[in-house]
Order: C-alpha cells, then structure tokens, then sequence
C-alpha cells in the first residue's frame, strides 16, 4: 500500500509526484470540496451559527475518487497552501475522508522543490484548528453580510446587486476618491527661474526658493504680475554664489516583495491586474519545466505578507551577487515585518533557488510569466545588495534679497540599483566656488496648476487598503476582481472609476450601514480574524458581537427606506408616449430616464453625463418587423441597433466590428468582435451558429509561421499564436 499525498491543485500534484516517486499517490482535490451551500444561508444563527457544509456536485467524482484512495492508503498526508485557505481546505478533507484531528498528518512548506518537500514529510504536524477557524469566522461573516444585505439592495434599488464586507469598503475608497476628483478647484501658481551661466560658459537652470532669507511657499506667485514684477527686481541684481553643500546619501535596497507590494509593482511596471500576477505567480509556484527531469516550482509561496527570507537563500545570493557584480555589491539585510500576523507565511516571495537567473530559464517561461520570475528575483537578489551612493550637491545663489537654488546629484556607487533600476535622475553641475559671480541668460516665469488627485490604479487600491488593515494578502486580487465583475467599477485607461450603481450603493451603506463600510470597523475585525488564527479569541464570539446590531440595524432600514427615494430624481421631462413626467432612475447598469408610469408606460430613453437624454441616432433602414425607424440604441453589452416602437416592436440587430480577417474555418465568414453574456469581448465568425470558430484575442489577419493558425494581439504591442499547443515566441510590434 502506497502512502496518499493530497494538495489542491493538480499541477502541484504532478510537480510533487515526480518529486516522491513511487510509494507515494499524490491526489489533487480541485480546491475546497465542501463549502457553504449557493442555495441558501447554511448557517444556523440559532444554534450559534453553526455552518452547514456540503459537497457540491460538480466535486462528487473527485470525492469519490480520493476516498477510493484514501481507503488503499496506509497514510494520508495533507498537503495544501500553509495558509488559512489551505489549512480549512485540510480540514474539510479529512472531515470527508473521516479521520480524526488526532490522526491527521499536515505538512507544509513554502516551496515547492524536492529538498522542501523531503524536509516536510519528515516532521507532519496536525492540523491547525485556529487557522480553520479564521477561515470559518471570515467565510461566515461574509455569508451573513451577502445574503441578508444583498436582498435588501435587490428590493430597495436594483435586482442582482450584492454587497460584501470588504468589497464594499473598497468601492467606498474608490468613490470618495471619485468624489473628490469632483469637487477639486485647481488653484495656478508660478515659479520663478534663472538660467545662469558661469564665465568658462556652463550652464545650468537654478530656482527661485528664498525673499528676505524666507522660504517660499508654493503659492506665493499666484499670477503672472505678481511673477513680472518680482522679474524685474531680480534683472537689477549681481548673481553671486553664496553656498555649495555637498554630501554624499545613500538609496537602500528595498525588501523583497510580500503579495501585496508584489501586486502593486507589477501593476506599475507590467502592466498585470493584480488577478493576472497572482495567477502568474500561481504558476511559477507550483511548478515549470525547465529542464529534462521535469517541473519544478520557481517561486515560494506567493501569498504572504513576511519580509523574511530563508538562511539557505541569504547565502545563495551573496554567491550570485560576488560572482556576477564583485564582493563590494554583497550586503546581508533584515527586513522586519510590520504584520501583526506574518506568523503565517514565513516568507517573502523569492526565487527558490538564487541560481536560477532569469536570463537561465528565459527559454522555459512564456512572455509573461518571464517578466514576472524577472522582476521577483531582481527585488530579492537586489534586497542582499548594497546601498546606492549619490554625490548630492545644492548650490545657493543670491541676488540681492532673492535667493536661488539649484541641486545636483551623481552616482557615485550604482549598488543595488545594478540589478533592480529605479529612477534615480542624475544632474551633473559644473565645477564652482563659494564668491564666484554668474551671468544671467534669462529669467522667467513657470506657471502651474494644481492638479486633482489620480483615480486609483489597481496598485494604488492594494497599497491603500493594505496601509488601512483592510483584507490580507489573500484577498487583495479577489476583492478588485469582484468590483469590477460585479460593475460597481469599471476599468477606464488602467484606473479604476465608480460606476452609477457603484456610487449610489455606496451612498445607500454609508447613510443606512455604516459599519459596513467603515474603515476602522473592518479593520477590527480583520484584526479580531487575526485574533482567532492566534487562538485568542473564538470564532464564535466575533460573530455574534456583529451580527446582533448588524440585524437590528437591518429591520429598522426594511421598514423606513423607500425605494423611490434612493433611486428616483424627478425631472423637468415628459414622456412623449403617455404625457407623464420621466424620472432618472438607476438601474444596475447606470442612470437612464424612466416613464414615471411604469408598469403602464415602459418608455425609457438614455441619458448623458449632465442628466440630459440623448438623441437617438438613427438609420436609413426601416424595422423589417414593423416598418418603424431604426435607431441605435446601449445596453450593457454596448452599442445595437433596434427598433423605435420599442416596447410595442422588439426587433434588434447587433452592429458588427469587424476585424477584415476571413474565417480559417469556413472560409466565407469573416472574424467579427462579439461579447459573451458574461460582457467580455471575443472574435468569432460571423456565420454564427453554421461556424462557431471564436478567439479570445485580436486576430492581426497574419497565420503563425510554426503552425499556420491565425496570430492574435498579445498585451504591449505583442504578437503570439492562437494555438495554444503551438510554441511560437510572442515578437515585438
């Protein structure tokens, strides 16, 4: 009888399987086998919110499947994430296979080579219950909060909203940055500047910073007479060097990455969402091939929250660091991790071996997951660096009561910025002496406006939910996936921008649910969740004391809020149908002009973003239904075309964007783009349903040199096959 190791994933199982070899099965079980069930609560309040778990029925077979294994097996390892997901997901496996906590055998590690897998079988351990139960207390807090929250949004503004406990708060975040954008008056100001010359002729650009010995502030030029008049003083005055400060700083490696600082930087530098880098790195983790003996995992553990890094790898990369950049780069650095509860993740997110340099395996990774090991090993080699060093110089230069600066820097020692470059600008002045005087060129005026603060990025939203303890480093990509999928925010060039429905919701939970969407309350409770993975606090409890004033606050709000109120704007229109007034409502996918006499009169018209209805834009063609006037019309799937007796005719036509490239398949369709009920766009014939060949990218209208199927757009100005089986390398536009 072999010895039965069980993950959660199937690509990890086949990483560990050739680790173990025989006398080990290793089985994957496809994620959480019991969970809550989707047709109700399952949660007796009553009984002090016992959580009734079940099977769904899509995992019956691998139910099954494991058991039948479970039963040959002389031992059963469970070998999931050491997270609280993986460690709940342990625990549901051996409540299915029915073997007592006494019994059970965890193991865990934060990589996944043979070394670490070798180690963890020899010290199992049992399962951490408190973990469990963190995991239990958040996934029953949130249940609560969706379906007792959820009908409430159903019934008084929209049916198939949903609210969440920490994604609402993030999209709280994202409106008052909204709100803010709005409300932002630009204030002008001016600098003044003087492009000084020494007499060897060396120029350079000093700035106005000191009157009578006092530092400007920043409005203190507010207008171009103000900047004119202060010009024609200065014109008067000798240009004399009053001070030269040179010293030398230092700019410090930065720690290697947790998830969420992972997520942000990516975000910056990649272009990834924060979905995208976490299933990148998923990847990386569990496991790629890279050389004949088969798949091995490249990154630790990728959802942690540790500054830590392992003895093993601290000496691995002062190798690689003295070899390729000389002992002189090499500095040993700690990193102390500011979390209250790293205890969970050990580690940072580093490579699993220093040696492995990305320019190494560059021929194993996919365009992708290249740039991400890239910029993962670059940030752990580069924390085990050295400073950089920076000559810093600051001229003063009086002139009269003006005093002018102007600074410098060059660096004088590259250190870590070798192996991971941050902007760091260098300005080289020429070589001057305290005394000496300066011609002016030109003196000038800079106008400036202030500028309103940017819509948050997906990098942006990590970094301030993280600075206010809201989510954890498992929830950060979930949490912004949801929002956006659930059309409370959309994307709009990389920023991310409320939705109407996104903005009313919000306004409805901070009038009438507060705590909801406070930010010091979730961030207590994130802390009390914390609290119970440390076993200082049961699960119970944290329930309980929110649950009470979170109901009663619910019943009150069921029977005082009107739906009228919250979604009804009363306008100056007539419905030209029926002669009652239109009202503005919101629905889930934005605001439009409703007849106030609905149901008898469903006459709606689409609004533009001052509340005004628009035009409709019609065609030459009639309604081959009807014989009425064709116009355009929106849906939330985008432009259509339909009829103008609409609701009396429902004739539509979708609007074909077509790409010019023919269908390989049927030869006489061509590739047009079409959405998916879901709302995302893909490429497919437009002989739909006689051809249903379809795309998830771009077609270029080229076919792939290797395989001879159609090349598609690839992020960044890339191209790369369509087939996915082909190995063609993505190439630059």
């Amino acid at each position: 009888m072999s010895k039965l190791v069980i993950v959660e994933s199937p690509t990890k199982a086949k990483t560990i399987g050739r680790f173990l070899g025989r006398g080990y099965k290793v089985e994957s079980s496809f994620g959480h086998l019991r969970d809550l069930p989707k047709s109700k609560m399952g949660i007796d309040i009553e009984k002090d919110f016992q959580p009734h778990y079940v099977v769904s029925h899509d995992k019956q077979k691998q139910v099954t499947k494991l058991k039948a294994a479970a039963s040959k097996a002389r031992e059963i390892y469970f070998a999931t994430d050491e997270d609280r997901e993986g460690e709940a997901i342990s625990w549901h496996l051996a409540k299915i296979l029915k073997i007592s906590n006494q019994q059970t055998k965890r193991i865990v590690f934060h990589e996944i080579t043979k070394e670490a897998i070798l180690n963890s079988l020899k010290e199992p351990r049992l399962i951490n219950q408190n973990l469990v139960d963190a995991q239990q207390g958040r996934r029953i807090l949130d249940r609560l909060v969706g379906y007792e929250l959820s009908p409430f949004l159903w019934r008084k503004v929209a049916k198939g909203l949903s609210a969440g406990r920490v994604q609402s708060v993030a999209v709280r975040l994202i409106v008052e940055r909204e709100r803010e954008i709005e409300n932002f008056h630009s204030q002008e100001y001016w600098y003044i500047k003087a492009l000084v010359e020494t007499d060897r002729g060396d120029k350079f650009e000093a700035t106005l910073a000191k009157l009578n010995g006092k530092r400007l502030d920043k409005f203190h030029f507010i207008d171009q007479k103000s900047v004119t008049d202060a010009i024609t003083e200065i014109k008067k005055a000798d240009f004399i060097i009053k001070d030269i400060i040179e010293k030398l700083t230092q700019r410090h490696p930065l720690p290697p990455f947790t998830t969420s600082t992972l997520q942000q930087e990516a975000n910056r530098r990649l272009g990834f969402s924060a979905k995208q880098t976490m299933v990148l790195a998923q990847q990386l983790y569990e496991g790629v091939k890279i050389s004949a003996s088969g798949a091995t995992g490249l990154i630790t553990y990728m959802r942690t929250d540790s500054l830590n890094l392992a003895e093993k790898f601290l000496q691995e990369a002062q190798t690689v660091i003295t070899a390729n950049y000389g002992a002189d780069y090499h500095c040993k650095n700690f990193y102390k991790t500011k979390s209250k509860n790293a205890q969970e993740a050990h580690e940072a997110i580093r490579p699993t071996s220093a040696g492995h340099t990305p320019a190494e395996i560059k021929e194993y990774l996919d365009n992708r997951q290249f740039k991400l090991y890239q910029l993962i090993w670059q940030r752990a080699i580069a924390s085990q660096m050295k400073p950089a060093k920076l000559n810093t110089v600051a001229i003063d230069i009086q002139a009269d009561n003006y005093l002018f600066r102007s600074t410098g820097s060059q660096i004088k020692f590259p250190g870590f910025l070798t192996v991971y470059p941050i902007q760091v600008s260098e300005n080289i002045l020429p070589k001057l002496t305290q005394g000496q005087k300066l011609k002016t060129n030109n003196i000038f005026g800079e106008q400036k406006f202030t500028q309103p603060p940017a819509r948050y990025s997906e990098a942006g939203l990590v970094k301030a939910l993280e600075e206010r303890g809201i989510g954890r480093p498992s929830t950060y990509a979930p949490i912004i996936a949801t929002v956006i999928s659930r059309h409370y925010v959309a994307l709009e060039e990389k920023r991310l921008k409320p939705t109407d429905i996104g903005l009313l919701v919000t306004d409805v939970l901070v009038k009438h649910f507060p705590e909801i969407v406070d930010y010091n309350f979730t961030a207590a409770v994130e802390e009390k969740l914390d609290d119970i993975a440390l076993g200082e606090i049961k699960w119970q409890r944290v329930i309980k004391d929110f649950y009470g004033p979170f109901k009663k606050n619910l019943i009150d709000k069921e029977e005082t809020v009107k739906k009228k109120d919250l979604i009804e704007e009363q306008t100056d229109e007539q419905c030209e149908k029926c002669g009652a007034a239109m009202v503005i409502k919101v629905g889930r996918f934005g605001k439009f002009l409703a007849c106030s006499n609905y149901p008898e009169c469903k006459n709606t018209k689409n609004i533009n973003e001052n509340g005004e209805p628009e035009k409709p834009e019609t065609l030459s063609e009639k309604c081959p239904d009807c014989g009425g006037q064709l116009e355009y019309k929106r849906s939330r799937f985008g432009k259509f075309i339909g009829c103008s007796n609409y609701p009396d005719c429902k004739y539509i036509k979708s609007i074909e964007n077509k790409t010019g490239v023919k269908c390989p398949r049927c030869a006489s369709g061509e590739i047009v783009a079409r959405r998916s009920k879901r709302g995302r766009t893909f490429f497919g014939c437009n002989q739909y349903p006689r051809c249903d060949f379809s795309l998830w990218h771009k077609p270029t209208g080229e076919t792939c040199p290797d395989c001879q199927s159609l090349l598609v757009y690839g992020p960044r100005q890339t191209t790369k096959c369509s087939n996915q089986e082909c190995k063609y390398q993505p190439k630059e536009k």
